[in-house]
């Protein structure tokens, strides 16, 4: 079934200009909206306890936005099978990759955080092209082994390797070159014990510690990904700091600097968040009654 899939709508449509498929998204996102509503009751629920300062108007705003710009990633998401180095990197651009270069001239590896922010995975299939780095990403493996293979053929077009995070301690232990690992930080964690726990948009947040553990481990710089929408289908990039030497922080520090700079960038423009991810599907562990870290990946 999901060859067929694949061949009859996936692949044709990766070939239609996105100003085509536009006025098909929004048509879809209507359709999610008003009548197939899809997962209303886990957006709703999530705007409303991450925005009580807002109005009933305000959360019903940002749901519409949403659910229109959901429906944008998913026909990029298609156009990316098909499209062109040219255009990903018209569409994408990456404002500071110079930022790169001196952890690069050193030999460093760099740690790269991000949220499932705007349209992350035009971010990462362009990202390699454009800084002096190897790029790697990270990701889960789908359920549908051959839609998993042509998800990583995808991403991977333009140089960008991808990793399992199922091999993630393989991966780093066998480094050779300088590469920068992209790391997802806003997923809910499998293991709500082995989470960092704090307040995130109002919500006791459980965060994966992979990003912080690994930078300790390798002595890695860290930076941020701010992503931004200039305009329909067109992103940029900025990186920002957060350390250069994160084993002279203390522990839980750098998970805290990167979940509030995407805090604070999903409150600027709330919108474009993955508001349709279950993300607080775990409650905080009796024990850690406080601001708590793990040193487990």
């Amino acid at each position: 079934m999901a060859p067929i899939l694949y061949y009859l709508l996936v692949k044709p449509l990766s070939w239609v200009p996105l100003p085509v498929l536009y006025p098909v998204s929004d048509g879809l996102s209507w359709l999610f909206y008003r009548v197939v509503k899809f997962r209303r009751d886990v957006v709703d629920g999530n705007i409303a306890r991450s925005f009580p300062e807002k109005s009933e108007e305000e959360r019903c705003y940002i749901a519409r936005e949403f659910y229109r710009h959901l429906c944008d990633l998913i026909f990029e998401s298609v156009r990316a099978f098909s499209m062109s180095e040219a255009e990903l990197l018209r569409r994408c651009r990456i404002v500071n990759p110079e930022i790169f270069t001196p952890y690069y001239e050193k030999g460093q590896n760099v740690i790269v955080c991000a949220g499932h922010y705007n349209n992350w995975e035009l971010t990462g299939t362009g990202f390699d092209r454009q800084i002096p780095h190897d790029g790697v990403g990270l990701y889960k493996p789908l359920k549908s082994a051959f839609f998993d293979r042509k998800m990583q053929e995808s991403r991977s077009r333009f140089g960008l390797k991808m990793v399992s995070i199922r091999k993630v301690k393989a991966y780093f232990e066998g480094l050779e070159r300088p590469t920068a690992t992209l790391f997802a930080t806003d997923q809910a964690p499998s293991n709500p014990d082995r989470a960092y726990w704090l307040t995130f948009l109002h919500q006791d947040t459980g965060v994966l510690y992979g990003t912080e553990h690994y930078a300790r481990k390798t002595d890695s710089p860290v930076l941020f990904g701010y992503i931004t929408k200039v305009k329909r289908g067109h992103y940029e990039v900025y990186f920002e700091c957060i350390t250069d030497t994160p084993n002279e922080l203390p522990e839980g520090a750098i998970t805290e600097a990167h979940t509030r700079m995407l805090e604070a960038e999903i409150r600027q423009t709330p919108q474009f968040w993955l508001w349709s991810h279950r993300r607080w599907k775990h409650e905080r562990p009796a024990k850690q009654t406080t601001d708590s870290t793990s040193t487990s990946p």
